[in-house]
């Protein structure tokens, strides 16, 4: 007869560590977003965006053609840097 044991604990731990492992690669990927992508990782709609910050000087945006592209990393520090000087 076999009798395994797993250690759920362990099993849990490795398993988030292989996610944030996937989630920083996934992250590093992307070199900007599109509106859609930045609706997607802030979860707001566009109208909430753009009551909140997408007209703030200091939020980086590009409009290219009709659409907007965000740099990916200034983004994420920008929204960083508003979220946490916003009223609790």
């Amino acid at each position: 007869m076999l009798d395994i044991q797993i250690n759920q604990q362990e099993v849990r731990q490795l398993y988030l560590e292989k996610l944030k492992e996937k989630i920083k690669e996934v992250d590093s990927e992307l070199v900007f977003w599109d509106a859609a992508e930045l609706k997607r990782r802030t979860c707001m709609s566009w109208n909430t965006i753009q009551k909140e910050f997408f007209f703030d000087p200091r939020f980086p945006k590009y409009k290219v053609g009709n659409k907007w592209y965000f740099p990916a990393q200034e983004t994420k520090e920008f929204l960083l840097q508003w979220l946490s000087h916003r009223p609790r």
